[in-house]
């Protein structure tokens, strides 16, 4: 599932608490993301999922539910 990866992304990348970790959970806000940490996030996405997330796009994703659609709608 697409969710329990990125989740475990962003527990390895932001060194967040898995329980905090929810669909509706805000990457800066909620999970402390800085935009050095939301790129590399990004980052580990594109290579995990072999995707490539734009600039543009990137900066549309605010919460982690916006990743995981994101990610499903390119695979």
């Amino acid at each position: 599932m697409v969710f329990e990866r990125v989740k475990e992304l962003i527990v390895e990348g932001l060194g967040v608490e898995a329980e905090k970790i929810s669909l509706d959970a805000r990457l800066a806000e909620d999970l402390g993301a800085d935009s050095i940490d939301a790129v590399e996030l990004i980052m580990k996405i594109e290579e995990e999922f072999n995707v490539e997330v734009s600039d543009e796009e990137a900066q549309n994703i605010k919460v982690v539910a916006d990743l995981v659609k994101y990610v499903e709608a390119l695979q």
